[in-house]
């Protein structure tokens, strides 16, 4: 077998377990698509939704103009558009809300 062919197929061996790391969901209410470095979460406004975010249960419970209050993992917490907060040993980070949806990263550790 050629370097060049060897070098190729170890890359692809090394990689893919990367792209299989990354996966989506989505229930009622939400749709979640998630990578090794953490899950980004879309809310539909105006109902009950609920997803399981890395293990912990993450649910949208109001927005008050550019704050956005969720419950993390039974923890609540008010979190500014375009700030982070920890919640439950995630951070989450609201991204965007708009009439439709809210967007919310979460990512282990801190950012």
């Amino acid at each position: 077998m050629s370097v060049p062919r060897m070098l190729a197929l170890s890359a692809f061996a090394l990689l893919t377990p990367l792209g299989a790391a990354a996966c989506s969901s989505e229930g009622t209410g939400y749709k979640s698509e998630c990578e090794v470095s953490g899950c980004t979460v879309t809310f539909t406004r105006g109902v009950n939704a609920k997803a399981s975010v890395l293990g912990i249960d993450a649910e949208l419970v109001a927005v008050k103009g550019n704050t956005v209050t969720l419950k993390v993992g039974g923890q609540q917490v008010d979190i500014p558009v375009g700030q982070s907060q920890p919640a439950n040993g995630l951070n989450a980070t609201v991204q965007e809300v708009t009439d439709d949806k809210v967007v919310i990263k979460f990512a282990t550790g801190v950012n």
